[in-house]
Order: structure tokens, then sequence, then C-alpha cells
């Protein structure tokens, strides 16, 4: 049994201890987050668009007239004029036709020569008595039908010398010469069947110095650029103003700019889109028609928005938020209209004020209505570079690899150094 001052002794440490559980603990420090200060300024109002390349000018260069087709008079994919011999299509019929009727224009011709000389002699003899009034007007009647045939003829010769002319198929435009569709001794012709009526194809002459981007916008997202623009600088009426920013296939950037050239003023029922189109340079060709590229276009400004990290702005069932801090180091919540992004970051339209300090890093510890402590938000980019600084500095103020600590770092690494070599 143990004595009686030993259980006094026992009960007064139970009781110690019980007194010092009882003791309330300290709270915990206010959770640590990182906030950007929100300013008002004003950024670039751009959109992507995927958009397909179309030439300037594009002419299907067609026979005009029938016959077999004798030779090709320029290099396929090479550059043509305006004017210059592409084709020649057997012109034997043509020249023939056209001989007939300059033979048969030149009789007429002589018929009514001799048709007017008495016409001329028959009105000279009527007032002497010489010839009746209905020869005269029989003769003047062979006049003026052997000069409406001299007109006839020269009309069908003209037709005959233009058929003629369209056995020279000539390029109709500046511009290059794409492949031959037919080639020589196939028979091509200006109504076949094959062509509902129209001439034979025979090649394209396409002008791809300067070219045409075609794209579209639908017609809601063009009711926000004309809402966000009557806050900017620029009106989608200022078409020259616009510019546009091609991007290749290969994702490489395509180092001129275009302009806006075209805005439809018709939106598609059935796509419920508005058609757009843009003028770029293409001197070195790099642009083909065809070619489906992505399009930055530049539709101005948006002024008095504010520029907050995606991280920074949440979403729930109400919309857009932002955690802020106040004045007195609490945390409050604040709607936010964000729908548009520019880089890393979200353009705020509506919700904040100037000077906001906006909780980007440390979010998921942020209550509505405690307290926080506030950090500067940094970057990544920044923060690894002052990271990298910081590990290069601490590098430089080391001890020297003579120390015992560092001996088995460096014998480990020249062994790793001669087992590479």
């Amino acid at each position: 049994m143990k004595s009686r001052p030993q259980r006094a002794s026992l009960s007064y440490l139970c009781l110690i201890v019980l007194a010092a559980c009882s003791k309330p603990a300290a709270p915990p420090p206010p959770p640590q987050v990182a906030v950007v200060t929100a300013h008002m300024q004003s950024v670039p109002l751009e959109r992507q668009f995927a958009g397909r390349l179309s030439p300037y000018y594009s002419a299907n260069v067609t026979a005009r007239v029938s016959g077999v087709l004798l030779r090709r008079n320029y290099t396929e994919g090479s550059p043509v004029r305006a004017g210059q011999l592409l084709f020649e299509i057997d012109p034997v019929v043509y020249r023939a036709q056209l001989d007939s009727d300059v033979a048969l224009l030149a009789e007429d011709q002589a018929t009514y020569v001799n048709d007017h000389i008495t016409a001329v002699r028959n009105r000279k003899l009527l007032p002497v008595g010489s010839v009746s009034q209905q020869t005269v007007d029989n003769s003047d009647a062979a006049e003026r039908s052997a000069a409406a045939k001299v007109k006839a003829d020269e009309a069908t010769v003209e037709s005959a010398r233009v058929s003629l002319n369209y056995t020279r198929v000539t390029a109709p435009i500046n511009g290059i010469a794409g492949q031959q569709q037919v080639t020589a001794g196939a028979v091509v012709g200006s109504s076949t069947s094959d062509t509902g009526g129209s001439g034979t194809l025979l090649t394209t002459v396409q002008q791809i110095d300067p070219m045409y981007v075609n794209f579209t916008i639908s017609s809601a997202d063009l009711a926000t650029l004309q809402d966000s623009q009557s806050a900017g600088s620029v009106d989608l009426s200022q078409q020259n103003r616009t510019t546009v920013q091609i991007a290749l296939p290969n994702r490489a950037e395509y180092g001129t700019a275009g302009t806006l050239d075209f805005s439809d003023v018709t939106v598609n029922a059935a796509t419920g889109s508005v058609n757009l189109r843009a003028l770029v340079a293409n001197p070195q060709r790099r642009l083909l028609p065809g070619m489906f590229v992505t399009l930055t276009v530049n539709f101005g400004q948006r002024n008095n928005v504010f520029l907050i990290p995606q991280q920074g702005v949440q979403r729930d069932t109400v919309g857009a938020y932002v955690f802020v801090v106040g004045a007195d180091n609490k945390v409050a919540r604040k709607d936010v209209v964000a729908n548009d992004s520019l880089g890393s970051n979200w353009v705020v339209t509506q919700g904040l004020a100037d000077g906001d300090q906006i909780i980007v890093t440390g979010v998921q510890m942020a209550r509505e209505g405690a307290a926080v402590k506030t950090v500067a938000w940094q970057p990544p980019a920044a923060a690894s570079g002052a990271s990298a600084a910081a590990a290069g500095s601490a590098a430089s103020t080391a001890p020297a690899a003579s120390s015992p600590a560092s001996a088995p770092v460096s014998t480990a690494s020249a062994a790793s150094a001669a087992s590479a070599q």
C-alpha cells in the first residue's frame, strides 16, 4: 500500500496536468495569400478565326470555238500576262469560212455598185421622161437592198474573223497559269455535253499577290465586338484600320500583316454567321489558294478594363467572381464579368474598382470575412527567375569543397563523370 504522502503527491500532479490541459490554445496565424493590384487599362481587342485563302483574281481559260487543240504555248505554273498566247486551236476551218465570207462580201459590194449606178442614172432620166416612175422606184429599191446585203456581209465577215481569232486562246488576266486540262490533239468545243453548254476548260489563271483570306464570325460574337468597340477606339466600318495577323498551317507566323477588306451586311440564315474577308500581300507566294490558316484579327482596343491572372478568377453557378482583400486585411467576394481572355489573363469588364487587391495564389485558403496576410504575387516566369538567382547566390557563397560534408558529393560526382567517359 502507498503511504498517505505519496497519494497526496500523485493527486497534486494530476491537478497540475488537468490545469495545463484546460488552458486555451493560441489562435493560428492568418493564412498567407499572394495578391495583384487591379488597374484600369486599355487592351487590344483581338479574336482568332480559321480562314481559307483564295486568289485575288481567278479566271477560267475556256475554248470559245470548236476544233482540235494543236499546242500549248506556256509553261504550266509560270506567270503569264494578259493577252499572252496560251493555246492554239486548229484554224483551218475558220480561215476558210472567213475567206468565203470575204468573197461573198466582195460580190455583194459589186452588185451594190451596179445598182447604185443604175439608180442614179434613172433618177436623172426621170425629169425628161425617158424612164417611168416605176423604173426609178425599182432601181432605188434594188440599191437599198444591195446596200443592206453588204452590211450583213460585213457583219458576217467580222464574226468569222472573231471566230478565227478565238483559235488563239490568250490569258484574260495577269497571273499564274495552272495545269492544262486537255492535251494537244484533243477535240475541244464551245458547247460540249460535259460542260453543260460552256466551253471546254483548258486551264485557270490566278493572281495570288495579293491574296484574300475568307472567314466567318457568328452574329453573337459580332454583337459582342460591336458592344466592346463602343467603348474602344476603332469601329468595324473602318475596315482599313483593322489589321490581321496570319499563322500558317505549321503554326509559323506569316510576317506580313493584312487588313480587313470586306464585311458582309447579311447574316447567313443557315449558319447564323457573317462573312468577312481580309487582304494580305503575297510577294513570295508562301500563301496558296485553298490553304487553311489561323487569323488573329485586331478590331482595335478595349478601354477601361482590368487584366487579372486566370488563376485569380473563380466560377460557380452564379458566374465569375474574385476574392479581394480590403483595407482591414479581410477577404470579400466580388462578382465580375470576364468573358474574354488575353494571353494568360482574363479581361474583366465589370465588377472591379481601380486599386482592388485580387487574391491570385492561396484562393483555396481564403474565406469571406476572414483575415489574411498578403504578399505581392509574382508571375511564374518572374518567380522562376528569382529562384534561379537565389540558387546562384547560394552557390557562390557556399563553403569550399574541402569540408567533410562536401567531400562525398565531390567524390560521387567524379565517379559518375569517369563512368560516363
